[in-house]
């Protein structure tokens, strides 16, 4: 394998970057905010993984026509499950950003090193 066939695969170079961008939001930020924005480029990472991981190459949608025994099929499943976990990711993140209003109009603050002080 050469050096063009690595930086060829393109979405596997952008799937790790994201994965990094978003572990070092979660593990070295201290604002909430910015953990659940970490912790949603993760997720969107994973999400790039698994699409990437399930193309097929020369596959079709998987519709089964007469007189075509051989023909390659993409499998649709990854795509059903990825979408569920959108759904759940949306969700998730949507709890986390109203958790995080109700922490500050409690302690006034956002920021994790004063919440740990403040009890």
């Amino acid at each position: 394998m050469n050096l063009f066939e690595v930086l060829g695969h393109y979405n596997y170079w952008v799937f790790s970057i994201l994965l990094m961008v978003g572990m070092y939001a979660v593990i070295a930020r201290g604002n909430l905010i910015k953990k659940l924005v970490g912790l949603s480029i993760f997720q969107s990472a994973v999400f790039l993984m698994y699409i990437s991981m399930d193309k097929v190459e020369g596959g079709t949608a998987p519709i089964l026509q007469s007189g075509n025994p051989g023909q390659l099929y993409s499998n649709p499943l990854p795509q059903v499950l990825i979408l569920t976990a959108i759904v759940v990711g949306v969700a998730t993140l949507a709890l986390g950003l109203a958790i995080v209003v109700r922490i500050h109009e409690r302690y006034g603050t956002i920021e994790e090193q004063e919440l740990l002080n403040a009890d």
